[in-house]
């Protein structure tokens, strides 16, 4: 059992949890909690720490013994150190990062995805993640500006999306437009300069969402090289919508005309 603060690999999972350096260095990052334990694949699991107080759980052990995954016992006191909550679950996952290709975003016959400029709030990209799951979206695109999906925040806000939706960062918007467009993917950015409302156009094709930062809004180049400008309706004085809940009226409003 781990009863020492001061052992390497509490150190280590201390700059998991804080420095996005150290996770791209090691292919690593770390998920809390029985939800993201129990939802891990067994393949990317690199090990499971284990507060004392659970080393008995059934559930817990069960699917350690199951899939024979590596795990130490740690002191609870030291746990809490290690954990980036504040009430720590007891449990906590060190996983492989996922690489994934061009192909596994872009298919089907009518691919359908995120493309995310600059946001900076771990909430809202993992809501993001999470909420486009539902509405069956293929996968995300974000500029290397973004937050890092692998980022603790990121991840719980996932709430395990993340082992089901894949990802790939991309230089920028422009760049990545291209591509798109090669795979016939029509792109479509949320502006207050947009032609029509949300609803009134048509997704059943290719379609990605560009989405920009959380102040800002889309660089006036990522509007320009989207293939059309939408409204989405607002009253009072409100100007936007928060990120993520515009990204999942958009995704929603595709998912609606996809299922007929």
């Amino acid at each position: 059992m781990i009863t020492s603060i001061n052992n390497s690999q509490v150190k280590n999972i201390i700059q998991l949890n804080q420095k996005a350096k150290a996770r791209r260095e090691q292919g690593l990052f770390v998920a809390e909690g029985r939800k993201m334990f129990g939802e891990a694949p067994s393949d990317w699991i690199s090990k499971v720490y284990i507060a004392e107080s659970l080393s008995a759980d059934e559930e817990i052990m069960g699917k350690i013994k199951k899939e024979s995954l590596p795990y130490e016992t740690v002191a609870e006191s030291v746990f809490r150190q290690m954990s980036d909550t504040q009430t720590p679950q007891g449990v906590l996952t060190v996983l492989k990062k996922p690489v994934y290709t061009e192909e596994e975003l872009f298919r089907g016959e009518n691919p359908f995805l995120m493309v995310l400029e600059d946001l900076q709030d771990p909430g809202n990209v993992g809501t993001i993640f999470r909420t486009g799951e539902g509405a069956g979206i293929t996968g995300v695109l974000l500029t290397k500006t973004c937050v890092d999906v692998t980022n603790p925040k990121v991840i719980r806000s996932t709430m395990g999306s993340i082992y089901r939706m894949p990802f790939l960062y991309v230089e920028d918007v422009v760049s990545c437009k291209e591509k798109l467009k090669q795979k016939s993917i029509h792109t479509y950015a949320a502006h207050l300069k947009g032609r029509n409302m949300y609803d009134q156009e048509s997704y059943l094709g290719g379609t990605a969402f560009l989405i920009g930062n959380e102040g800002k809004g889309l660089t006036d180049q990522a509007a320009e090289a989207a293939d059309c400008l939408i409204r989405i309706p607002m009253c009072g004085k409100v100007e936007s919508l928060n990120a993520a809940m515009a990204a999942g009226i958009l995704m929603y409003e595709a998912a609606r005309q996809r299922r007929g």
